[in-house]
């Protein structure tokens, strides 16, 4: 029989990484929460806490990037449980994280792209955010960004049940398409202007703000978007 102290340490997963500082970071949860920080480091630090101590965790340091990929760890286990994430990254990295159910949080990342995809229930929060491509998408759940948009940068945010707030500078330039057909609840707050119509009787906006030299889409199915200015 194992002892409490065994049983408790089995239960933490801890290992960390050199990484260059645009490393890309690559994981598939099933559920738990995950938490991503940018930090002043040239490693990636992975810190995990298991639900069931059978839980396999097995992170692959490939070429530029880390890889953790649960699912395919745990083949052929019924009971994997909740794996609650904690990890560090450089500034700069990259960051694609995506889990059937729970919350992702991502906080000082300054790479090419961060996406976050929840396949059913969870919050999507994405905090001092400066990438060229952001993605954030789930089912049930809010969705918050807080970030700067770039030039020619792709930005894409969707849920089917959750209030969307999205924080830019006041000075962001993007070309906007943004969706609420069941509400109409559509608050571009600081952004609205003569370059935005909205159309559908309230369901959907296209416009311009400034030269319109990002992209942005947002949709939110069941409940409202809003911007609000930095």
């Amino acid at each position: 029989m194992s002892s409490p102290a065994e049983i408790s340490a089995q239960k933490k997963f801890s290992k960390s990484y050199p990484a260059s500082k645009n490393v890309r970071l690559l994981l598939t949860n099933r559920t738990g929460t995950v938490t991503v920080e940018g930090w002043d480091k040239a490693e990636v630090k992975i810190s995990a806490f298991m639900e069931n101590s059978n839980t396999k965790i097995a992170p692959e340091n490939l070429s530029g990037m880390i890889q953790i990929n649960l699912v395919k760890d745990n083949q052929g286990i019924n009971d994997v449980g909740s794996v609650n994430f904690i990890i560090k990254v450089p500034y700069f990295s990259s960051v694609n994280i995506e889990t059937m159910m729970g919350n992702l949080n991502v906080t000082n990342v300054r790479g090419g792209f961060v996406r976050a995809h929840i396949a059913t229930d969870g919050d999507i929060t994405l905090t001092n955010i400066s990438a060229e491509n952001v993605a954030a998408e789930n089912m049930t759940g809010d969705i918050f960004f807080d970030g700067e948009l770039h030039s020619g940068g792709i930005y894409r945010f969707s849920t089917t049940s959750g209030n969307i707030n999205l924080h830019i500078p006041a000075n962001s330039s993007f070309r906007l398409t943004a969706t609420a057909p069941s509400t109409r609840n559509i608050s571009l707050g600081a952004f609205s202007g003569a370059n935005m119509n909205f159309i559908g009787n309230g369901r959907r906006v296209i416009g311009k703000v400034g030269d319109g030299s990002a992209t942005m889409t947002v949709t939110s199915q069941r409940k409202s978007i809003s911007f609000i200015r930095r």
